[in-house]
């Protein structure tokens, strides 16, 4: 009879360990990253990330990456219908950026539109937005980067996309990656 017994909670436990088991494997499957792999060398894009973000090559300045992306943008039918210099508001204020903090807005009807007629409330997220920014690198240094707030993932907040719509916002994101990785290098 004892040994039913033994044999029964070693059971129970096994089992137990196996469900404890599954469980923790979904959930670091659930917490896993998967990645969009890009061409070029260029940084993957996190697909459970809003933020695209590239770092600015060394030995292009500030001043050529703002002018990249207004030459570039244009001859992408992009037009740049604000920037936000969101540092310089923080130094009125008494605020250290520490660094550059701006938002520069871009807008491409052609490549938007059929999102917009499909979800209207998607004009919460338009214009599509790129920053640029510095932060410390590994060494404390401040490095110069690009960041996008990405259209793909802004769309699933809306509930049930039109495929139209989802096509529309990856042409987008495709174009406003390459017009990153462009700027980055200061292309003009």
């Amino acid at each position: 009879m004892q040994l039913r017994y033994l044999f029964g909670i070693l059971i129970i436990v096994l089992l137990s360990a196996c469900a404890t088991s599954k469980i923790t494997s979904t959930q670091s499957a659930a917490q896993t990253p998967s990645f969009k792999i890009m061409p070029n060398g260029l940084p993957a894009v996190d697909l459970n990330s809003a933020l695209y973000e590239l770092p600015v090559k060394p030995g292009v300045s500030y001043q050529d990456v703002v002018d990249s992306l207004k030459s570039l943008s244009e001859g992408m039918n992009f037009v740049n219908p604000a920037n936000f210099p969101i540092g310089e508001h923080m130094k009125l204020r008494g605020i250290d950026p520490k660094g550059i903090k701006e938002v520069h807005s871009f807008c491409n009807l052609s490549m938007g539109t059929e999102i917009m007629l499909d979800h209207p409330e998607f004009l919460v997220f338009a214009p599509c937005r790129i920053a640029l920014y510095e932060k410390p690198d590994a060494n404390n240094k401040l490095t110069l980067f690009l960041g996008l707030d990405r259209p793909t993932y802004d769309l699933k907040s809306i509930k049930n996309p039109t495929l139209r719509a989802q096509k529309s916002a990856q042409e987008l994101e495709d174009a406003l990656i390459q017009l990153m990785e462009k700027a980055s290098r200061g292309d003009i």
